[in-house]
This record gives C-alpha cells, structure tokens and sequence, in this order.
C-alpha cells in the first residue's frame, strides 16, 4: 500500500463545496491585482496573499473576500478564474465538483448576467474538453446584501439559466441573518427544480441549520457544525441522511472553531450524519481538497479503506445521475484495489 499523503494525491473524488472567487489562486488574484493595480487593495505579489489572507474573524474574511471579488471586472476575468479553478481541482483528481458562484457581486460590479453566464458557461464546457473534470453552479446569495440579493440571484437563475446550474444556496454572514426570510425565494428556486444548499450553523447554533431544513427545504447544509450541539438534530439528519459540507481548516481560519483538534467532525461521524470532505476557499486558507482529505483522515483516524469511503460518501452526496455516481464511485473503487497491490 502507497503512503496516505500519495494515496490521497491520486484519489478520485468529488468537491461540493468550494467557491468560485474563493478558489482562486494566488497566481491568478496577483494576476487579476495587477491587471487592476491601484485601484485595489489586493496585493499583486502572490507571496504577500499569505498575510493579506491572514484573518482576524469571519467578518475581516468577508472583508477580504469581498476584495478579491472587486478585482473580477469583466467577462474575461470571469472565464481566467474559472477555467483556472477548473485546472486545480482537476489536478487533484477532482472528477465533478458543484461550484458556489455569487452572480450577484459581479452583476452589481458591471458585468451584465447574460455575458457573466455565458463566461462561466464557456468555460465550465472548456475545462471538461481540457481536464476532464464537471463542473455544476450553486447560485447562492450574499447573506449580507439582504432580500434585494435574493430577488436578484433568483432572477438571473431563472431568466439565464446556463446549462450547469443545478442548485440555490445561501451564504455570507450567518448572525444578524436570518434564515426564515429568504424562504420565498428558496420556494420558487425548488419549484423551478433548483436543489436547496445553503450554509448554516457554522457561526451560529443549531436552530440556524433547523431553519435552513424546514424554512428553505434544505438537501444539504453548507458546514452545519453546530449540529453537534442539539442531539435531537444529529438524530434527524442521520435519520433522514442529510449531509454536511464539512471543511475542517475553513472552520479555524474563520475561528468558527479553536482549533482542527477541537473539530466537531469525528462527533458528527460518530452520530451517523452523512458528511462530504470540502475545501470552501483553498488558497484563501491555504489549503487544498487533498488537505482537508488528510486532516480528515486525521481526525477520524483512518487508512486508506476509510479515506476512499468518505469519497464515496461525497459522490453519494452529489447532485449526479446515478449513472454518474455508480462510474466515479467504480473509479474509487478500482484506485483502492490497484493502491494496495
């Protein structure tokens, strides 16, 4: 059997819960920085990211973030970073991955939704001919920019909708945002047949994630560690198989925990939730999806046999057809064999 860091490298997997401004590399802002160089903050020497990205809490990273998001002016920086993040997902063996994307934040910014769906769309179509990777939207709203973001995001996914889309999210800011508000839009998403994934109770508590599942009908939590906190939600999300997008070193960098030993992942495992291993904003927290595989091994303490089952979990978690699931989830299987030869 090859060592667990190789073992991981060469795994196939699937990545649900990664943002598309959030994933680009430190190349491609330094890049972007200089194409923009004073108006932005954003420093155009990659090695100084290291400290811009160095953040105090969840709202300096908002802060941050939102920076980078500043430096996406037009439709061709939109099709560089995703045809980018295409080309580091897929240099990690990442076979489908379901990417956040704001339309929103750049729509406000200037670049019409029609030319902004077309960029992604082109190349979402580019990098699987290129990288064989696909990729699939999550159109989520800005927590923080309130209803109007929530008319407005549904209304692009309704009036544009590119061919990849195939879920409604939520993020930003948990506190001060109540879940409960955007249940009209999460209603007309789902009846257009859009799945339902917003983030909750990563830096707020339990009743945030109870609000994403009876207000907003959601099939997936993005983060969901306060879970841990209420016994009675454990059961209902193991009961009716109900998966958290978990993203260990996220969680720290954000302080939404202490530490990557005080994660709450191996209780979660523990209670039988179903959870996928996820990356959010890699470059920002510098890490990657191999990483987050490595810490989870970690700190549930598996070889090998249980690295590739969390892989499987993930693609049993992916809005695949399940055509799609059985081929990736073969293709795991036939790596583990060939791994312990």
């Amino acid at each position: 059997m090859t060592d667990l860091p190789t073992f991981i490298a060469g795994l196939p997997k699937v990545e649900l819960h990664v943002h598309h401004v959030g994933s680009a590399s430190p190349r491609i802002v330094a890049e972007l920085a200089a194409r923009h160089e004073g108006r932005s903050p954003v420093p155009a020497d990659p090695e100084a990211l290291a400290d811009y990205f160095a953040f105090r809490d969840f709202a300096h990273f908002i802060e941050v973030y939102l920076s980078v998001v500043d430096l996406i002016r037009d439709a061709d920086d939109v099709w560089l970073l995703t045809h980018e993040v295409a080309r580091e997902l897929a240099r990690q063996q990442v076979r489908y991955a379901e990417l956040t994307v704001t339309p929103y934040s750049h729509v406000n910014r200037g670049i019409p939704a029609p030319a902004f769906c077309e960029a992604i769309e082109d190349a979402r179509k580019r990098a699987e001919a290129d990288f064989g990777i696909a990729l699939r939207w999550c159109f989520d709203i800005p927590g923080e920019a309130g209803l109007p973001a929530a008319e407005q995001t549904l209304r692009i996914a309704l009036d544009e909708r590119p061919d990849g889309l195939i879920s409604f999210g939520l993020g930003g800011p948990e506190i001060g945002v109540p879940r409960p508000q955007f249940k009209p839009w999460f209603d007309q998403a789902r009846a257009a047949g859009l799945r339902s994934v917003p983030h909750a109770g990563e830096t707020t508590g339990p009743e945030t994630i109870w609000d994403a599942l009876r207000e907003l009908g959601a099939e997936r939590i993005g983060h969901g560690i306060s879970a841990v906190q209420d016994p009675a939600l454990l059961t209902y999300l193991a009961e009716r198989r109900i998966p958290l997008e978990i993203s260990p070193t996220s969680n720290v960098r954000t302080r939404a925990v202490p530490s990557l030993d005080a994660h709450p992942l191996p209780r979660l495992v523990e209670a039988g939730v179903p959870v996928s291993i996820n990356s959010d904003d890699p470059p920002m927290f510098g890490t990657t999806l191999d990483d987050e595989y490595a810490v989870a091994a970690r700190l549930l303490r598996l070889g090998p046999d249980g690295v590739a089952a969390l892989a499987r979990e993930a693609v049993a978690a992916a809005f695949l057809a399940p055509a799609e699931q059985a081929r990736i989830t073969a293709e795991i299987d036939a790596y583990l064999v060939s791994a312990a030869r």
